[in-house]
């Protein structure tokens, strides 16, 4: 096997190595924040295309579980359920033969519409198992109303015991959670034993769905949230995330952490390209290390941040000392994977104000980030007082629309600008529906890294 035959996973770490080793205010050492950034890439043998097909002695890549919204409301216009079966007929033909798969429908409870209510293990796709999916979804309905944590809590049973790497759930909805309550117990709870157990992306078609419920659900699912402003488009949108899935590289990968003694770990976020805090899961028997799992990794590039503290108590000035390791761990090998070698995050303690008050690009991104998307969402709050928010709408707006642009996010800076009245006016625009501050408030949680420097 060469180089250019293997899934290559790099490594970098960025940092600003110096903390403030002098006490505090009442002279006490109180510990220090170091905080890193860790940019991992995946990329594939040149000219190399994933198909979604097993290698040769492997199982499938990919268990798939297709949620569609079928309460009432789709209804309000029909072109909603028309679209939703579209595109749910699109992803089904997609799957490769062998693929592990199951058509749910969400109302008040769900219910299997392929392999068929009462089914307790996932159909396998093939030519005959995907005609009858599609004939399953042509003659769906809409009734009643909206429960998604019975919806989550069916595909999670579904695929508690399915093998593959990659367990994926679609789900999608045209409203609110509204009738939470008929659900066994909270979508909160619901989530908590989701987590882990699958990925999940969520997606909103019409104009009435709510962009904090899709975020809640993906934040703790390690998906992404997305929506159709017209749709029209969602078949279309649906081929692409099947692609995307299709094309996955490391189904699994983790980012092992190993503190020196003293450090602590304090916090793993995924910072690029959305927001998404990582739990850590023990990494063997005994030691310190913990890992944080990602998973279905196409060739991308992805941010993480990670903050350790440490007390610079009887430790050398000036010196670069190690705070911890980090590796990265493919757990399930099944193409030829090159690895990087281990990385350390540093710190270099120091009595000069100066140095330890200096901090590192990606982490003052992040916050800017942060600082935009709780802009947005102020302005929307402040927007739905009507005439008494008016002039708080305009003061958010145009604080998001700074942030947007000294982070050169054109796509962030492109949403913004369909909320203001005018170009450089600063000021909500008149005639707004509640849609397009949930589409914004979307738009605010994707984030970017900095554009590279051309060569010369």
């Amino acid at each position: 096997m060469t180089v250019a035959e293997e899934t290559e996973v790099t490594l970098a770490v960025g940092q600003q190595k110096d903390l403030p080793a002098t006490p505090d205010a009442a002279g006490r050492h109180t510990d220090r924040e170091m905080h890193a950034i860790l940019e991992i890439g995946v990329r594939s043998p040149d000219g190399a295309e994933h198909t979604g097909a097993p290698p040769p002695g492997t199982g499938p890549a990919l268990a798939e579980v297709l949620i569609v919204d079928t309460s009432r409301s789709m209804l309000h216009p029909a072109a909603k359920l028309r679209a939703a079966k579209d595109a749910t007929v699109a992803a089904v033909r997609m799957l490769p033969d062998g693929t592990a798969f199951a058509v749910l429908s969400g109302r008040f409870d769900a219910t299997v519409v392929h392999p068929g209510p009462g089914h307790p293990v996932l159909a396998v796709a093939g030519p005959a198992e995907r005609e009858a999916a599609e004939r399953a979804v042509r003659i769906l309905d809409a009734d009643s109303g909206t429960a998604i944590g019975t919806w989550l809590e069916l595909a999670r049973r579904l695929l508690k015991d399915q093998p593959a790497p990659v367990k994926h759930v679609l789900l999608l909805t045209d409203g609110r959670n509204e009738h939470d309550h008929r659900s066994s117990r909270p979508l909160d709870a619901v989530l908590d034993a989701c987590a882990g157990q699958f990925v999940c992306d969520a997606w909103g078609i019409g104009d009435d769905w709510d962009a904090e419920l899709l975020l809640g659900i993906t934040r703790r699912l390690h998906g992404h949230a997305g929506a159709v402003r017209d749709v029209s488009e969602l078949p279309s949108v649906y081929e692409e995330l099947m692609a995307g899935l299709l094309g996955t590289s490391v189904p699994e990968l983790r980012i092992r952490l190993t503190p020196t003694p003293g450090t602590v770990i304090r916090q793993v976020t995924q910072v690029v390209p959305n927001e998404q805090e990582l739990q850590p899961v023990p990494a063997g028997s005994g030691g310190r290390a913990a890992e944080y799992v990602t998973r279905a990794w196409g060739d991308e590039v992805r941010h993480f941040q990670v903050v350790l503290t440490a007390d610079p108590t009887g430790r050398e000035r000036g010196e670069e000392l190690q705070l911890a390791a980090v590796e990265i761990v493919v757990p399930d090998v099944r193409r030829p994977v090159r690895l990087p070698p281990p990385r350390p995050i540093l710190v270099r303690w120091t009595d000069n104000p100066f140095d330890a008050s200096r901090q590192h690009p990606g982490v003052r991104r992040h916050e800017l980030y942060q600082q935009a998307s709780a802009a947005v969402a102020q302005a929307y709050r402040a927007w739905l007082r009507g005439a008494d928010g008016r002039d708080a709408a305009d003061r958010e707006l145009a604080r998001a629309l700074l942030l947007a642009a000294e982070l050169d996010d054109a796509q962030l800076l492109g949403a913004l600008r369909l909320i203001e009245a005018g170009p450089g006016t600063g000021r909500v625009r008149p005639g707004l529906k509640d849609v397009d501050w949930q589409h914004l408030i979307l738009s605010s949680a994707l984030t970017t890294p900095p554009e590279q420097p051309k060569a010369a």
